[in-house]
This record gives structure tokens, C-alpha cells and sequence, in this order.
């Protein structure tokens, strides 16, 4: 395998870049090294740890530049687009679906997100896919409000990580004594194709946000500051809501301790009760989410501000066990089910959501043209 250095680690988000991991560390397990300061590229999994790297070379742009700067090197070269495989096919997720609106009926939620990951064969242990240029293609193709990237390459002496997210979703924003938090939910090709169905649920979850933030926000200063927002982003439309409040803590570590502890994983993409919720989606989903669904972003605990997106529209390689196999490149794509929901629309959306990122990731294919890689079971 070949052998990084530290310095050949990257981060970069609006508005920041990043070189040089010096450290890595587990927040939900060791919270208390951001008392130390420092600006930390966090890549929290789903349904596993929150790690984050701190990064020694630093530098700030406009913080409303939603482009990563131009990458200097050779354009992305993704998998091929006919070698995308999924965790369910039509018609195991369409089944998910009954079987979640069977729980809904029996009392058990009220919401669940089911989601499915894509994978394709890229990359080799000792040739990591460019992180960076994927994350220049997706910034041209498919701008995002919390889009970046984070590549801390295997035998740099750190525990190594590859994500390029083209996040459209706040997770968790920290600035100035407040957190805000812009769960999405509602989805279609058009404002005008958006159901009642969405707006039910986009209320429902803005609810379990709230209720999230009341856990670690002084009484009374958590309210909803913005409802059923429509927002355009590229081949989609969503419904976006906004909570906030004023945080009760202001040790670093104990903060972070209990923001993860209360609003991760995200709510609008587990579910309501999110306990329930998350006993379901071990059940049916076939394979884990890792850091789809988590959140990807950074924290700056000088300043004691942060940025985490919600994991989705998010890229991430893996290296493959064996040195003469290829890696794996993978992209979650989900919807969110409620006693409304019909399995086949359910299923479209999942397709929408994943089209234009795969045509953006694949070689060769043009997302503007309409048609998007074809995806195997």
C-alpha cells in the first residue's frame, strides 16, 4: 500500500479548507479534546461513531461561497455507469415500505426513513479515488448549500476516511450561543408535485426536532423560525423547515456531548419516535448506512462554531479487503414513510434523489441528458 503523510489529508467545506490531520478522535466517546480548540472535519456514522479530525493549516474564505476552490489536478474518473449495484431492489424496498406502514397502523411509529445504498466497484487500496475532484464535479453539477469533502488517505497515521457530500440539509448549526437545526422532508420533481402527504411529515419531524433541542437549549428559547420553506435545488424540489434555540452549555465538551446525544442520528432522516423508528430500520434495512444519514461537517472550537450536515447526497469510498480487489464507492438514497405513503412513489423518489448524483459520479454520462446509470440488485 502506498504511504501518505499527515499533510496529504484535505477538508474542505463553504467557506473553509483544510490540510494536515494532527489527530483524530471519537467525540461521542471522548468529547472533552475539543477543551484543547481547534478546527475539527467531522464525519459522524449513522449508527456508529462520531470521529472527527483536527486539521493544523486552516484557511477561511467568503463563508457564503458554496464552491470547494478549484481542484488543479485531473478531472474525476468515476465507476462505470452500468456497475452500480443496490441493497434493495424494487421490490424488497417496496415490501419495506407495507411493512412500515403495518407498523404505523400498529402503533409502533409514525414515521420511518427506509433507505437503500448503492455501490460500485472504484479505486484500489494502494489508489484511493480523488476525493477532491469529485467534490469539484459535484460543486459545478450539483451545488449544495452544505457541500464538501473530507479525505484523510489510509497510511497517513491516522485513521483514515473518504466523503464527498452535496448535502442540501442542516444538521446542526453553532454559532453564537445557538443551535439551528433545517430538516428536510418532502420531496418531488416540481413545487407543484409536492402531496399533503409531505407537509404532514415535514411538520411531524420539525416537531421531533424541536423536542430534540429542548434537551439541551434553555426553556423556552427553542421555536420553529421557519415552516414548509420550498426550496429549488438542482432535478428536485424540497419542503425545509427551521429550528433554533439558545444553548444552556458552554463547555465545549459537555456541549458536543449532549448535542450528539440528543440530536443524532438526525431526525428527518430516522424517524418519529426516533427510538421505534430506529428499531425498524435495523430491521429492514439489509446493511449499514455509515456516514449516510450522519452527519459531515466541522466544528470550531476556538470559536465555538459548527456546521454538520445531514449525511445525505453523500459519497464514500471504502478500500477493499482484499489488496487486488477494487475499492467500493457507495451513495445512500432514502424517503420517509408515513401511513400516507404509497410504496411505488416511495420508490420514485428514491430514484430521483440518486439520478443526477450517480450520472455526476459515473463516466461518462451526462446528467443534464435525462437518464441516469442503471442500477442492478
Amino acid at each position: 500500500m502506498t504511504h501518505h503523510r499527515a499533510d496529504d489529508a484535505v477538508a474542505q467545506f463553504r467557506g473553509v479548507r483544510a490540510r494536515g490531520a494532527v489527530q483524530c478522535a471519537d467525540l461521542r466517546a471522548t468529547p472533552e479534546v475539543l477543551r484543547d480548540g481547534g478546527w475539527w472535519a467531522v464525519v459522524a456514522d449513522f449508527d456508529g461513531p462520531a470521529r472527527a479530525w483536527r486539521f493544523a493549516d486552516v484557511e477561511r474564505s467568503a463563508p457564503d461561497a458554496l464552491e470547494p476552490p478549484d481542484h488543479p489536478g485531473a478531472p474525476w474518473s468515476g465507476p462505470d455507469p452500468g456497475s452500480w449495484r443496490t441493497s434493495m431492489d424494487r421490490r424488497r424496498y417496496t415490501d419495506a415500505v407495507r411493512r412500515t406502514r403495518e407498523a404505523i397502523r400498529e402503533g409502533d411509529v409514525y414515521q420511518a426513513n427506509i433507505c437503500r445504498v448503492l455501490s460500485a466497484p472504484l479505486g484500489r487500496a494502494d489508489a484511493e479515488p480523488d476525493a477532491a475532484a469529485l467534490a469539484a464535479r459535484l460543486a459545478v453539477g450539483n451545488p449544495a448549500p452544505y457541500g464538501g469533502m473530507v479525505h484523510v488517505p489510509a497510511g497517513s497515521g491516522h485513521p483514515p476516511v473518504w466523503v464527498v457530500s452535496a448535502s442540501p440539509e442542516l444538521s446542526l448549526g453553532v454559532a453564537d450561543g445557538y443551535v439551528e437545526s433545517g430538516p428536510i422532508k418532502g420531496t418531488a420533481p416540481t413545487a407543484d408535485l409536492l402531496r399533503p402527504k409531505d407537509r404532514a411529515e415535514n411538520v411531524m419531524i420539525t416537531d421531533l426536532v424541536r423536542n430534540d433541542l429542548q434537551r439541551v437549549c434553555a426553556p423556552g428559547s427553542v421555536e420553529v423560525v421557519d415552516l414548509l420553506r420550498t426550496e429549488a435545488h438542482p432535478g428536485l424540489v424540497h419542503l425545509v423547515s427551521r429550528v433554533r434555540g439558545r444553548l444552556t452549555e458552554d463547555d465545549p465538551a459537555r456541549r458536543w456531548a449532549g448535542l450528539l446525544a440528543a440530536a443524532h442520528p438526525p431526525g428527518s432522516v430516522s424517524g418519529a419516535p426516533k427510538s421505534s423508528a430506529l428499531r425498524l430500520i435495523a430491521e429492514l434495512e439489509p446493511v449499514a448506512r455509515g456516514p449516510y444519514c450522519g452527519a459531515v461537517g466541522w466544528i470550531d472550537a476556538d470559536s465555538g462554531q459548527a456546521e454538520l450536515a445531514v449525511g445525505i447526497r453523500t459519497f464514500w469510498w471504502e478500500p477493499p479487503a482484499d489488496a487486488a480487489a477494487p475499492g467500493t464507492l457507495r451513495f445512500g438514497t432514502g424517503a420517509g414513510i408515513t401511513w400516507g405513503s404509497d410504496p411505488e412513489e416511495e420508490w420514485a423518489e428514491t430514484e430521483l434523489k440518486a439520478a443526477r448524483l450517480l450520472a455526476l459520479a459515473s463516466s461518462g454520462t451526462d446528467p443534464d441528458a435525462g437518464a441516469a446509470p442503471s442500477v442492478s440488485a
